[in-house]
């Protein structure tokens, strides 16, 4: 479980860094995992500070996210089968200021125009958040999005 802010200002998104499995950089929503018995409205609360420096209102739930992969393991026949929940949220910046994360799971946060988002490399719950964030479907899901897939990736 994990809970992400979705934070447009003047056009331009708010976006964290993150390097990928093979360390090459990539842009994600600043939010992450749930801690045990943490709630996810102060999750998203305290992912937005950690990676960003800024203090957020959340304004609304746009939806959830959900996805199932299925990765190889070092060991043969074991594989490791991953369900991951991510809820969204649309949050203002009330207060703080833009800083980097020092030791942890980002190197950089950035506003981002929303018009040159599509150029960045990305995960793809970017887009989703975007999407949900401009569609905002009262049932909190994407048309056409199917229900959590798994993906066997060798």
């Amino acid at each position: 479980m994990a809970a992400y802010a979705v934070c447009v200002r003047d056009g331009q998104l708010l976006l964290a860094r993150s390097p990928a499995a093979d360390g090459t950089p990539e842009w994600v929503l600043p939010g992450g995992g749930m801690e045990h018995g943490e709630d996810p409205y102060d999750t998203v609360r305290r992912e937005v500070a950690e990676e960003t420096g800024y203090q957020v209102r959340v304004t609304g739930l746009l939806g959830i996210d959900s996805s199932r992969h299925v990765f190889p393991s070092g060991r043969p026949r074991r594989r490791t089968d991953h369900h991951g929940v991510r809820i969204l949220y649309e949050a203002e910046i009330t207060g703080g200021e833009l800083r980097y994360e020092i030791g942890g799971s980002t190197d950089l946060a950035a506003w981002h125009d929303l018009a040159a988002v599509p150029g960045l490399t990305r995960i793809r719950l970017v887009d989703t958040a975007l999407r949900l964030w401009r569609e905002r479907p009262p049932h909190g899901r994407l048309d056409g999005h199917p229900l959590p897939r798994q993906v066997n990736e060798e």
